[in-house]
């Protein structure tokens, strides 16, 4: 599996919708970031957003929920059509998320920040439908790729072939043509790509152009 997804984070709000066609038929993933001002010093879209969203594509919507309390919102992402959602352990009730997002019929996901432990969260691992690695610190787009999250990934991708569950693992934060390789060598099958989508002319030929080099780098691993 590779698969691209674009981050309307980076997109402009203003033409939201145009936006998101633009990249629809390049990807079947769109994620959404949404932050609280809270968790993270930085304050976006809700749950409307993404309803929004919704009604104009029938992508697979990967919300990042970068939240202090989202058991209190995971029944509204439901409602607004949220495929997955994906919470960070830090906030803690962490089986209890996990069990809601699934009771509400969507896939679950943690997300960890480069500085987490392997040790802090790999408990979870197997009860998860998806790991989402951040190779930034979360809270803004643009940021530089963090090269030592990859340890942590590739420690996942073993974790995950011991037990043989099909858990998805994502990458997200400082994605480019110079750095999808190497996650896609370290085992990320979804890369979460901002600026390097959106913030390019023609952005559906630049998801074509990080799906070829994330396939040249899975070549590498025939």
């Amino acid at each position: 599996m590779i698969e691209i997804a674009p981050s309307i984070l980076s997109a402009d709000f203003a033409y939201l919708g145009e936006a998101i066609h633009s990249v629809e038929s390049e990807c079947s993933w769109i994620h959404v970031d949404v932050m609280d001002g809270h968790f993270v010093p930085n304050l976006t879209i809700g749950a409307p957003v993404v309803a929004s969203v919704r009604r104009h594509t029938k992508n697979y919507l990967d919300c990042h929920l970068m939240i202090t309390d989202p058991w209190d919102y995971l029944g509204d992402f439901a409602k607004a059509g949220a495929d997955s959602v994906s919470f960070h352990f830090e906030v803690g009730r962490t089986f209890e998320l996990i069990k809601m997002a699934h009771d509400l019929g969507m896939k679950a996901g943690l997300a960890v920040n480069p500085d987490a432990r392997f040790e802090d969260y790999s408990q979870y691992i197997p009860h998860l439908d998806l790991l989402l690695v951040m190779s930034v610190f979360p809270g803004f787009a643009g940021q530089s790729f963090i090269p030592a999250v990859l340890d942590s990934l590739r420690r996942a991708k073993e974790l995950v072939a011991a037990s043989g569950a099909n858990i998805i693992l994502e990458i997200d934060g400082g994605i480019s043509l110079e750095t999808i390789g190497a996650s896609r060598l370290s085992g990320a099958d979804v890369f979460v790509a901002g600026s390097a989508v959106f913030g390019k002319p023609d952005p559906a030929q630049a998801i074509r152009d990080l799906k070829q080099a994330a396939t040249r780098a899975s070549e590498r691993l025939k």
